[in-house]
């Protein structure tokens, strides 16, 4: 068992690394990373460009922060289930089919999103 440990910076500092080694072998090992990031290229290149406003904003960031932090946990969640289970089984399929669905509820919610601050601005 672990024991409590005080706080040091040098061990935030490793964490911070830890995760930018993640973000980082993420868009090197996810085709669909390349994907989500065009596609938020092109909405904060619309804001930009229509002028969204303060909150207008606030929700695309807050849509989009969702699809990513859902496509990571995705991510990570196949990642296990390949590790425990590398032949094909069928709770195995249902989890990660589930963590799917996830990113597909995040990337609907923030076309939704997104439609009803966009189309709007283009009549």
């Amino acid at each position: 068992m672990k024991t409590k440990q005080s706080f040091s910076v040098q061990a935030r500092w490793r964490s911070i690394l830890y995760a930018i080694d993640g973000v980082s072998s993420f868009f090197r090992n996810q085709h669909n990373a390349i994907i989500h990031l065009l596609a938020t290229a092109i909405v904060f290149m619309a804001a930009l460009f229509f002028g969204v406003s303060k909150t207008e904003l606030i929700a695309l960031v807050i849509v989009t922060g969702f699809v990513w932090v859902a496509e990571v946990f995705n991510t990570a969640i196949e990642a296990i289930m390949d590790h425990l289970s590398p032949e094909q089984h069928p709770k195995v399929k249902y989890i990660k089919d589930v963590a799917a669905a996830a990113v597909l509820l995040a990337a609907i919610t923030a076309v939704v999103t997104g439609a009803l601050i966009f189309i709007p601005k283009l009549f």
